[in-house]
């Protein structure tokens, strides 16, 4: 069949959720029996995501194939259930940088590259690229930011040429806001108006509005916005505040928009099954035992406001496995310089359940983290450290168990005589060139367990498997091996090495001195799914949940 492609753009503000909308169109889609794929495009300079600051930004997201992308990527891996690769990124210096080195390599025959037509044609390129990759019926692409942002024209008149180029195979989705102001009490439309005539400006036309708001779009709204439009009101998809962004695929069904949608790029209405999808919402609204999780970090906070975005797939990877152990998580963001400035109030992590430590980078609140760990060691608090989370366990190991008091990691101290943190030798060469930008460990790699270890037990609990799993990874420190040893005869186990042995991945405490301490130096949640969670989140949770 032939592709179809479908954009995804957003109108009045940014952070209306157009990642979840995109994913949740891709799940009703695929319950229909498509195969889909999703695209994010982003209007930075950044040639990836992996040079933004996560405080303003959010989190990192890195591919299967070792691409850094934004969040949106993994929104779409989890409502989709597949992994989307590097292709399926970019952003406007990506784009440039590809027009530029083939204007270099002469593929343009000669010709005087010019932004327009060329940038637009890369992007298709790219966007045609991507669906074909994946083998996919039905591609989605989300334009990051809003309507009239001047950075996104480029993006928006690629749009434009694919839909002049093939009508039936490309749809439009505008994401807009509709506010109730506390003064008025009335919902207004004329935002949305507004968005929707700067769309028309650069030749775009919507197929469907998704009305993102407080409450239900109620009839005289949706039939005023249809008016001054120019859409349909049945094309006008009401989408309201959830407590769940898992509702949202169900909520979108309730209201046919597969069908419609479907009619829209003439394919077939197929049988759908979205039973499991179903199952999921239920116990996401039914599951009532609460598990207390204190997540200890340092990118919380933006101003006077809390960020729980540069964390969103630890986050999602700690719900997945509460609801599959029919535990609801109540989670509490700590910033660990509060630690560091009042050492007492360390023992306020005496009300969690469990502690986990996310990834990370820098000296700020390192610290308020090494205590957290101990106080959580030291209390038999269930423990999952992730990345900088693994580094620092060790480190805190190191300086209260083994005695070596002054162990650091090398990226915080240069000059420590007891690195048992340092940099990976083919990344110091880079870090001297400066050569920062997509020059980390990242991506899928290999790794070995040990047998009867939690590590083992939590990914192959039938035990006969060889234990070798796949991981992501985003890093360029690892544990020093010159004090594996050591470290090892004071009680520590390294149950996962890389294949060739190396690289230190997972550390953990035996069963017997702790009910549940392991830090991995991958990332296992940017693999966790709602409808199959990570095996070490998974056993992570069973261990908190101690009734």
């Amino acid at each position: 069949m032939q592709p179809k492609f479908i954009f995804v753009m957003g109108g009045v503000i940014s952070g209306l959720g157009k990642g979840i909308t995109t994913g949740s169109i891709a799940k009703i889609l695929q319950s229909r029996g498509y195969s889909v794929t999703a695209v994010k495009i982003d209007a930075y300079v950044n040639v990836d995501a992996g040079t933004m600051n996560p405080g303003e930004h959010g989190e990192v997201f890195v591919t299967k194939d070792g691409m850094e992308t934004d969040q949106d990527i993994g929104n779409y891996e989890r409502f989709i259930g597949t992994d989307i690769p590097a292709i399926n990124y970019m952003t406007t210096g990506l784009v440039y940088k590809s027009v530029i080195e083939r204007e270099r390599n002469l593929e343009f025959g000669g010709k005087c590259v010019e932004v327009v037509p060329h940038v637009p044609l890369e992007v298709i390129r790219r966007i045609k690229k991507a669906a074909e990759n994946s083998k996919a019926d039905v591609t989605i692409i989300e334009i990051g930011g809003t309507a009239g942002e001047y950075q996104n024209i480029l993006f928006l008149e690629a749009a434009r040429m694919m839909k002049i180029d093939s009508q039936k195979d490309v749809a439009f989705v505008l994401v807009s806001y509709l506010p109730v102001p506390n003064h008025l009490g009335e919902m207004k439309t004329k935002p949305t108006q507004y968005a929707t005539r700067t769309l028309n400006a650069t030749g775009i036309q919507p197929d469907f509005i998704i009305a993102r708001s407080h409450q239900r779009l109620d009839l005289p709204r949706m039939e005023r916005l249809a008016l001054l439009c120019n859409i349909r009101p049945e094309d006008i998809i009401s989408n309201p505040d959830v407590d769940s962004i898992y509702e949202i695929p169900l909520l979108f069904e309730e209201q046919g928009l597969s069908e419609k949608i479907l009619k829209k790029l003439d394919l077939n209405l197929e049988k759908q099954d979205i039973t499991e999808w179903k199952k999921l919402v239920h116990t996401i609204k039914t599951v009532s035992k609460p598990i207390r999780i204190g997540m200890v970090g340092k990118y919380f906070m933006t101003g006077d406001f809390m960020l729980s975005d540069v964390y969103i797939s630890v986050i999602e990877a700690l719900k997945h496995a509460g609801w599959n152990n029919d535990v609801k998580l109540e989670m509490t963001w700590i910033d660990s310089l509060e630690f560091e400035k009042d050492p007492d109030s360390i023992k306020s992590l005496s009300k969690f359940d469990g502690i986990v430590v996310p990834g990370g980078f820098g000296s700020r609140g390192v610290e308020g983290i090494i205590n957290a760990i101990r106080y959580s060691r030291e209390n038999k608090i269930p423990y999952l450290g992730l990345c900088y989370g693994m580094q620092l366990a060790v480190v805190e190991f190191a300086r209260n168990v083994a005695m070596l008091n002054k162990a650091h990691t090398t990226e915080i101290d240069k000059s420590t005589d007891t690195p048992v943190v340092h940099i990976m030798s083919d990344q110091e060469k880079k870090l001297l060139e400066n050569n920062y930008g997509g020059t980390m460990r990242l991506g899928n790699w290999k790794c070995q367990l040990k047998k009867n270890t939690q590590a083992y037990e939590a990914y192959f609990p039938n035990g006969s498997e060889e234990g070798v799993i796949e991981e992501r990874h985003r890093h360029r420190y690892e544990i020093n091996n010159k004090y594996r040893d050591i470290l090892e005869n004071k009680g520590i186990v390294f149950s996962g090495l890389s294949i060739d042995g190396n690289l230190i991945e997972i550390a953990e405490l035996p069963k017997t001195d702790h009910p549940f301490f392991l830090a991995s130096q991958f990332h296992p949640e940017f693999t966790s799914r709602p409808l199959k969670p990570n095996p070490l989140f998974n056993a992570f949770i069973k261990a908190c949940n101690k009734d």
